[in-house]
């Protein structure tokens, strides 16, 4: 996504990036992506971004307090308190992508079960172009909670908008929070296409048509993010 798109996600509206993680991290629940468990975060600065604490996304409130995490020098410094351990991952992929604004950690249902057989979704439709031709998927189920472990998930996730975790889930990413937001919608759109069309002769759009179709286009991500938000008006805009 170009840094003019971007620009646009936010056009006519004042982003401010801890309301924004609140709003992404209720979307997420409103939108049957996440349960009991899942994490939303933004880059505030280079080497800094805010996460959202231990708590269910759809309880996130706009008095709830987000943690401050430092990416840190090195790699096992502690984390703040309030921080989960699986912040490690965050904070591997902010390292190892300056492009990245906003990471989603998600417990999508359709994603899980298609990690359950070692699969990620291909380019079956419009959303799926996105990542194309099909995102990573780590092949180990346990937690990421180790900094060795997350910055070998952040080297698998490399380029990619979303990695899938198997058997837990996926992470999605974007130059803003609002962008992840809209790929973790759009990965489980994609997801369950896939899953639609097991045992049929699916038809995987090929490299252009995936490129023409995934480009960055700031009104489709604006809109999406409008429908991610539904009749929120907890945070003052």
């Amino acid at each position: 996504m170009t840094a003019e798109v971007h620009a646009d996600i936010h056009a006519g509206v004042h982003s401010d990036v801890h309301a924004d993680v609140r709003l992404a991290a209720r979307a997420l629940a409103r939108h049957a992506l996440v349960h009991a468990y899942g994490h939303v975060s933004a880059r505030l600065a280079p080497a800094t971004f805010v996460v959202t604490p231990a708590h269910p996304l759809g309880q996130v409130t706009r008095s709830t307090a987000l943690v401050d995490v430092a990416l840190g020098e090195a790699h096992d410094e502690a984390l703040p308190a309030g921080a989960l351990p699986e912040v490690r991952l965050h904070q591997a992929i902010y390292r190892a992508r300056a492009d990245v604004g906003g990471i989603c950690r998600f417990q999508a249902p359709a994603v899980m079960a298609l990690s359950a057989l070692r699969r990620t979704p291909r380019a079956l439709h419009g959303l799926g172009a996105y990542f194309a031709p099909q995102p990573p998927l780590w092949d180990d189920p346990a937690l990421i909670r180790d900094p060795e472990r997350a910055g070998a998930v952040a080297a698998v996730l490399a380029t990619h908008r979303a990695v899938v975790l198997r058997g837990n889930g996926a992470v999605t990413v974007g130059p803003s929070v609002r962008a992840a937001a809209c790929h973790a919608f759009f990965l489980e759109d994609a997801a369950r296409i896939e899953l639609a069309t097991l045992g049929h002769p699916a038809v995987p759009y090929t490299a252009e048509d995936a490129a023409r179709r995934a480009g960055a286009d700031a009104q489709l991500y604006a809109r999406m993010w409008e429908f991610l938000l539904g009749d929120d008006l907890q945070e003052a805009r």
